[in-house]
């Protein structure tokens, strides 16, 4: 007589700490161990943690999850989630898995595209299809320009702007720089000033909108004595340059750069005029500037020499999609 094994509930799941992350969503992901029995389902569970209290708060459930991840809509903005998961099958709920803790944005988030018409050289610069990624090519004119070096000094700097005008409110978005991109300046800037920098044509209508009035028209300019019309966090080769002031923590020995996270956030309050830059993984702060907002404000990266830039994607757009399972649709 042969006596078949009891069924084994799931394994404890491993929580993809590389996938998982919190922008206009929470998105959350998942696997099992190698070993493990499998599970028809999950449950995940999560709460928002409050510092100003010690007693925890209840844990929201959300019951039978199909599938290896899953999006919580809608958290709070500046806040820390805890989340946790565990498997079901026939022999019943397996353990949780080890408690994850994001930290959300803190600001909502802004959704906007690299404008491919504000007259930038497209010899020079590609934008993708979907306007959310750009490459700098130096091409044949930077060899032109490095034959002149004995002789002059030259320095190329190429310009792209997001096709969006904030003249109110805070907002936050992130990026992901390519380590290997010789110099990249991420931040913000008033669009006329970056125009006359930048020498771009000034007959481009501005395709620029206000997320909050539709409000597109310049203000008196401010004094240099006051804040810059534009405020940039410097990039280069896998390090970012720690501008003047910066208390020196985290710093190489150099005592000038710090490591370039995977994802940079920036954060402009334009009531303040200041804009803060992050580490979007971690949270830390990396610096925090000034900026003149007594006109619209767009979002602005510049190149000098080879380097590539993406935009990071809302999460209800990078990770919606539909499966069907036995024989009905389910949004996952």
């Amino acid at each position: 007589m042969t006596l078949s094994a009891s069924p084994a509930a799931p394994d404890a799941p491993v929580i993809d700490t590389q996938r998982t992350y919190a922008y206009d969503h929470i998105y959350l992901s998942w696997r099992l161990p190698q070993d493990s029995a499998p599970a028809w389902h999950y449950t995940i569970e999560y709460r928002k943690m409050d510092p100003k209290h010690k007693t925890l708060k209840l844990w929201q459930r959300r019951e039978e999850v199909w599938s290896l991840s899953t999006i919580l809509e809608g958290p709070d903005i500046d806040s820390v989630y805890v989340l946790r998961v565990r498997g079901y099958n026939k022999a019943g709920y397996g353990e949780y898995s080890e408690d994850v803790y994001l930290h959300t944005p803190p600001a909502p988030v802004l959704n906007f595209f690299l404008d491919s018409s504000c007259g930038f050289p497209r010899d020079r610069l590609v934008v993708s299809k979907d306007r959310r990624a750009v490459r700098s090519v130096p091409g044949v004119p930077m060899l032109f320009a490095a034959e002149r070096l004995m002789t002059s000094c030259h320095v190329s700097m190429e310009l792209v702007l997001g096709d969006v005008a904030i003249t109110q409110g805070r907002y936050y978005w992130e990026c992901s720089v390519d380590p290997s991109s010789y110099v990249v300046k991420v931040g913000v800037g008033q669009e006329s000033k970056l125009q006359d920098l930048f020498q771009m044509p000034q007959d481009v209508v501005s395709p620029r909108y206000d997320p909050d009035s539709g409000h597109d028209s310049g203000a008196e300019d401010a004094t240099m004595d006051m804040s810059p019309s534009f405020c940039f966090l410097t990039i280069g080769m896998g390090k970012i340059l720690q501008p003047h002031g910066t208390t020196p923590t985290s710093r190489d020995p150099s005592g000038c750069t710090v490591p370039l996270p995977p994802r940079l956030g920036v954060c402009l309050d334009y009531e303040r005029g200041s804009v803060g830059f992050f580490d979007a993984v971690s949270h830390r702060s990396l610096w925090e500037g000034s900026v003149d907002c007594s006109g619209p404000v767009c979002p602005a990266f510049c190149f000098i020499g080879g380097g590539a830039l993406q935009l990071q994607e809302l999460v209800s757009i990078k990770h919606e999609r539909r499966v069907t399972i036995g024989g009905f649709t389910k949004a996952v």
